[in-house]
């Protein structure tokens, strides 16, 4: 008895190229750099190492949240020009920054990042001669750099990098556009930034220091009215009742950011940058808001014991610039403690 050879039907081939395409879509899914940018430049993407330059190239490690990200994006930019390398930067970091800034750097994917014998590079968080002369072909940056040392005779290109998305500054500029002080438009806007959050436990368990209170604050506001004619002070914090309960809105000068609840990090930090002045706390946040800004800054000063561990990764005159104005900060809360 023979057997007699069927054609499969029309519906089975048809499902059978759909699993096909399926399965085609989702491998390559898989396997392509997933850069979330909807609205944002698109990055460069270096998937294979075969495209990678010639002759090596830097990198940096991808940690923390937005500001850490800016210091280790602006250090790797400004030592990669240094050293002459080619800069690429990861593809977290892409998906950080890229949404709210105009960043230029090629990415590197994951699956080809892995596959190069990288040489780790620790930087401490100031700038050091040697950094001038890193050794080794593929160099990946190390550590949390965020100072002005690394990046600060490269200013204009680095305001660059950092050059908001249109809808991003308009956004902000509409809401200053909507504030008032005793019925008039401002001509001075002063962004506050006061960072507590995880800060709460850590800087008096942890770093041996305080945070900033309502004297520091009510010291930097009154510091501003004493220099510029009716300043409007734009409060955002990742703690904003605890502001609202801290600085004094009496003069009706101040206005909390959000109606006074936590707003989104990219909103809080656009809104600090279109301001023309700062004052800041603690926090690579806050510095890097005040480094866009530009005009005067206040920040917290000496906020740690001496005996702080604090003082072996921390310089103050490495994070703030020599121009900004400090504030000592009331270690009295620390003593008490026995810190």
């Amino acid at each position: 008895m023979g057997f007699r050879a069927t054609c499969p039907s029309f519906s089975t081939i048809y499902f059978l190229f759909i699993i096909f395409v399926v399965s085609t879509i989702f491998h390559c899914h898989q396997r392509l750099a997933l850069v979330p940018t909807p609205w944002a430049y698109s990055g460069r993407v270096v998937l294979l190492p075969r495209y990678l330059p010639r002759g090596g190239v830097f990198t940096i490690n991808s940690k923390g949240r937005l500001g850490n990200q800016m210091g280790e994006y602006a250090t790797l930019y400004a030592l990669a020009k240094m050293n002459g390398r080619p800069a690429f930067i990861p593809a977290e970091m892409h998906s950080t920054l890229a949404p709210i800034f105009r960043i230029t750097l090629p990415v590197l994917h994951g699956t080809t990042a892995s596959s190069i014998p990288w040489q780790n590079y620790h930087l401490n968080d100031w700038m050091e001669e040697e950094y001038r002369h890193i050794p080794g072909e593929y160099v990946r940056l190390t550590g949390y750099p965020c100072s002005w040392t690394f990046y600060h005779h490269l200013r204009d290109e680095i305001l660059r990098e950092f050059t908001l998305h249109d809808h991003v500054r308009e956004e902000a500029q509409k809401f200053l556009r909507g504030l008032q002080v005793n019925g008039r438009q401002p001509g001075t806007f002063v962004g506050v930034h006061v960072r507590r959050g995880d800060y709460v436990q850590v800087m008096p368990n942890v770093w041996k220091g305080v945070l900033a209170d309502r004297g520091y604050l009510r010291q930097a506001l009154d510091w501003f009215r004493a220099r510029y004619h009716a300043p409007l002070f734009v409060i955002t914090s990742d703690d904003m009742s605890w502001c609202r309960q801290n600085i004094n809105g009496s003069l009706r000068d101040v206005v909390f950011a959000g109606n006074g609840l936590q707003g989104s990090p990219t909103r809080d930090f656009a809104l600090l940058t279109q301001c023309n002045h700062s004052i800041i706390t603690v926090g690579t946040f806050g510095i890097w808001a005040a480094y866009l800004a530009g005009g005067a800054t206040v920040y917290l000063a000496n906020f740690t014991l001496p005996d702080s561990p604090l003082q072996w990764i921390f310089k103050p005159q490495a994070a703030f610039l020599p121009e900004w104005v400090g504030i000592a900060a009331d270690l009295g809360q620390a003593r008490e403690n026995g810190l």
